[in-house]
């Protein structure tokens, strides 16, 4: 019987957000517990780490004490840890605390859902990300820009995926570093994914592309085999499968990372993480937040021999 290869690429890099996106629909945890979250995290081999959050601790009480969270981790050589801001003051207090080696800035796709995240229309963000990407140019550090509710709006429906790569053109004329897409309520499939990263690729070819997948309906893993197959080779994922956006009510949690270190390892795709080290980091959260974790891989277990690998 003939064998289905498509083309994939041989590595792929996972961003772990769970610290932030993982825990910020949770009740809060201490200071000190989210600290050594991120180190088990740093643990990992995971290369890059999404760990606080400068944002309103009224909006978002999980993510308070950012800068006490910060001091307190041990940072691992060789791990690009990253900020999320929404606007210049929440960049400000992330340089002045220093050690970031990039920020994360952020605005939706449509009206609807950016102005139950921020309270303001797109056109009025877009004021909020020049200044971050400002701040970020002014101390040589990075900015990122997430585009959410990049693969439909619960609130209005569809967005055209025109409409998503011509506010990413604009967030790149502005001094964006890379742009990643977030399904932050779970409507992707993957046609709309190859849509979407199909147009990326024609007209932001040379820019970075993340993805940032919701398993809200179920299609989150398909989702990033859609992207796999469209060349992505970066995607954000949570510990536990942990996630979901506080202002959309119902929203699933994100892609989780042992789920897809484990699909990707089986694929022969090298990633670089530990999987025994990462469920690990997925039991202590699990005892955190008092209830079991999402991820499939924490209940059923790999599908290799553990002591034999993949």
């Amino acid at each position: 019987m003939a064998k289905f290869h498509p083309s994939l690429p041989g590595r792929v890099t996972i961003r772990e957000v769970g610290p932030r996106d993982g825990l910020q629909s949770e009740p809060p945890l201490a200071v000190r517990d989210r600290a050594r979250l991120i180190e088990a995290l740093s643990a990992t081999g995971v290369p890059k780490i999404e760990a606080v959050s400068f944002v309103s601790a009224k909006a978002v009480p999980a993510m308070a004490d950012a800068t006490a969270v910060w001091d307190l981790v041990e940072k691992v050589v060789g791990v690009a840890y990253s900020a999320l801001v929404p606007n210049r003051r929440g960049a400000e207090e992330a340089v002045r605390v220093g050690g970031f080696s990039s920020l994360q800035a952020f605005i939706a796709a449509s009206d609807g859902y950016n102005q139950k995240n921020v309270g303001r229309a797109v056109e009025e963000s877009i004021e909020d990300l020049e200044a971050v990407m400002s701040v970020g140019r002014s101390v040589d550090v990075p900015v990122e820009a997430t585009i959410s509710a990049a693969f439909g709006d619960p609130f209005e429906g569809d967005v055209p995926p025109k409409r998503v790569v011509e506010l990413a053109e604009r967030l790149v004329d502005f001094g964006a570093a890379g742009i990643s897409l977030g399904d932050t309520t779970g409507m992707a499939t993957p046609t709309r994914v190859w849509e979407v990263v199909g147009l990326m690729e024609e007209r932001l070819a040379d820019v970075p592309l993340n993805l940032h997948f919701h398993d809200t309906r179920g299609t989150a893993m398909a989702n990033v085999l859609a992207a796999l197959q469209a060349g992505v080779t970066e995607f954000d994922a949570s510990v536990g499968g942990l996630g979901g956006s506080p202002f959309a009510p119902g929203a699933g949690g994100n892609v989780a990372t042992e789920d897809l270190a484990h699909m990707l390892a089986d694929m022969g795709i090298e990633t670089g993480v530990d999987l025994e080290r990462v469920l690990e980091a997925a039991r202590r959260v699990e005892s955190l937040i008092g209830h079991p974790v999402p991820s499939r891989l924490s209940r059923s277990g790999p599908r290799w021999n553990r002591a034999d690998g993949p």
